[in-house]
Order: structure tokens, then C-alpha cells, then sequence
């Protein structure tokens, strides 16, 4: 199963040792995002910390190893859906529209968030951590 994964569920295996952090590293699915969901989460390194306890080393290490088993798509990839995407989130959260335009570009199965956002759109299938735990 291939899948596009939004920056929520990055940072929550990056926080809590559990079911997120073993799906990353199950080699049952393929993962996808974008190289601003990586910028993004580097922005949260130090909420990750102080919530975590533990040292930068080991969350930049962490982030390595779950980003080992993400196939990063470059923004300029996505740009030629960003408007489809923008219409598909216009009324919903128009930050969310990156994440559906790499839907949009690369073959996938759907979209991975927990993002309740997501849940109002039609157009792509969400997939919650719970989903991909069955």
C-alpha cells in the first residue's frame, strides 16, 4: 500500500513510542511526503524535546530512521495539481492542499492523517493510524 503522509503523524512517532512509530518502520507500506512536511517538522524539533525529554541527538536520530522509510516528492513535483488541490480544500484548510496535490501527482492509496480536516473532503481516502493497524 502506498500512502502520502501528512506532517501530524510524523511528529506523533516522533513523540510516543507505540503503533505510528511501528508502522513507519513495518515495511508493509510505502510512504510518500513532501520536502515541506520535512521543514515543518524541524520547526517542532524543540516542542518534540521538551514533550519527549529526550536529547536532540536522539530525536534528530529518530527522525532519521522514520525518514528512511518516507520517499520524499519535491514541491516543485506537486506544483502542476496545487490548484485542484486549493479547490478541493478551499472551504476546509488550504494548508492541507500540499499534502492532497502530492495525492494528486504520485500513484498512491490514499492519504495518511489524522488530521480530522482531511475527513471533509471527498475527492481521496484517508487513512487514520487505527486503519493501518488492522
Amino acid at each position: 500500500m502506498k500512502l502520502v503522509v501528512d506532517t501530524n503523524v510524523i511528529l506523533s512517532a516522533l513523540l510516543k513510542n507505540g503503533d505510528t512509530r511501528d508502522i513507519f518502520t513495518s515495511n508493509i507500506f510505502e510512504f510518500y511526503t513532501l520536502d515541506y512536511v520535512i521543514k515543518e517538522i524541524n520547526k517542532y524539533i524543540d516542542y518534540v524535546i521538551e514533550k519527549t525529554g529526550m536529547m536532540k541527538e536522539e530525536i534528530d536520530l529518530l527522525f532519521s530512521i522514520i525518514i528512511e522509510n518516507i520517499i520524499i516528492v519535491s514541491d516543485d513535483k506537486i506544483k502542476p495539481n496545487m490548484k485542484i488541490a486549493l479547490d478541493i480544500m478551499r472551504d476546509i484548510d488550504l494548508n492541507d492542499a500540499p499534502i492532497v496535490a502530492c495525492s494528486i501527482t504520485i500513484p498512491n492509496d490514499g492519504i495518511w492523517s489524522n488530521d480530522k480536516h482531511f475527513d471533509k473532503q471527498t475527492k481521496i481516502k484517508i487513512y487514520k493510524t487505527k486503519d493501518l493497524i488492522k
